[in-house]
């Protein structure tokens, strides 16, 4: 029997399939969550599925694209007819579109706008309305727990990420708004913003620029040997994060250890700042 910090408790996680998110969706289930895990990957989710059911967890997936904008009432809709309730809810679906601005395209903007920060507004929009009617209800003896995922980017901006960083520094209002409004719904709502952890998006390379696809469109990600060294010299503890890393600062918003804390913004970086 699981006898985690998160049993009963129901999570939607975005954007599951790999990297932070999947550790994400891997740890709270590993602590008794039942889980509704999203992303565009449709095989990854499968596989996250499975991994998360042979270890004896629950997790049930929805393949769909946080930017479509009727998707924020279908993924909380989804959660409270699969499960009953919804009780964590963590943003962290996105990617990354880099340019300096004087390269920046009208469609380039809209795109980071749009997955970092309007998705979330529209399921946090959804979500906020079930916990409402759940505290009407007077279902707020145990608080309901939101972590939304930003970056240092957001916090210190990056010469290469204009429009990246533009979205995940409106996190950090959306989160400290919701903190203030939603605290009579006994929910809190904190923010994660992630330093330098090692994803497809951080991945070294030395010749032939690596890249993703999101729905057709080819990205470059990835970073040079030597950025890599140089972003260790900046880290405190000397190394560079692991996806693990960024589920545990998710997961200490997720527990009820947490439960007077709210409206934070927390880096998880190693001691990186800037």
């Amino acid at each position: 029997m699981n006898e985690g910090k998160l049993v009963g408790r129901i999570a939607l996680v975005t954007g599951t399939a790999h990297g932070i998110g999947r550790a994400i969706a891997l740890k709270l289930a590993s602590e008794g969550a039942s889980l509704l895990a999203n992303d565009l990957d449709g095989e990854g989710l499968q596989s996250l599925q499975q991994e998360i059911s042979d270890s004896g967890g629950t997790c049930q997936i929805i393949q769909g694209d946080v930017t479509a904008p009727e998707f924020g009432d279908q993924v909380v809709a989804e959660a409270i007819n699969r499960f009953g309730d919804l009780h964590i809810l963590v943003n962290n679906a996105g990617y990354i579109w880099n340019s300096r601005i004087v390269n920046h395209t009208d469609e380039q903007w809209y795109a980071m706008m749009d997955v970092h920060a309007t998705a979330p507004f529209r399921i946090l929009r959804a979500a906020g309305r079930h916990f409402r009617e759940a505290a009407k209800q007077g279902d707020i003896a145990r608080a309901r727990k939101v972590v939304n995922i930003s970056s240092v980017s957001g916090l210190s901006g990056a010469a290469t990420q204009f429009s990246y960083s533009a979205a995940k520094s409106a996190l950090f209002g959306m989160t400290r708004s919701l903190a203030q409004d939603w605290g009579r719904y006994n929910v809190t709502v904190n923010c994660v913003a992630f330093g330098f952890i090692s994803t497809r998006l951080t991945q070294e390379y030395k010749d032939e620029i690596p890249q993703i696809d999101i729905q057709g469109r080819k990205y470059n990600v990835g970073l040079g040997e030597a950025q890599i060294n140089y972003m260790k010299t900046m880290i405190p503890l000397g190394r560079t994060g692991t996806p693990e890393d960024g589920a545990g600062a998710v997961y200490l918003f997720c527990i009820p250890e947490s439960d007077f804390i709210s409206g934070e913004i927390v880096v998880a970086g190693g001691g990186l700042r800037s």
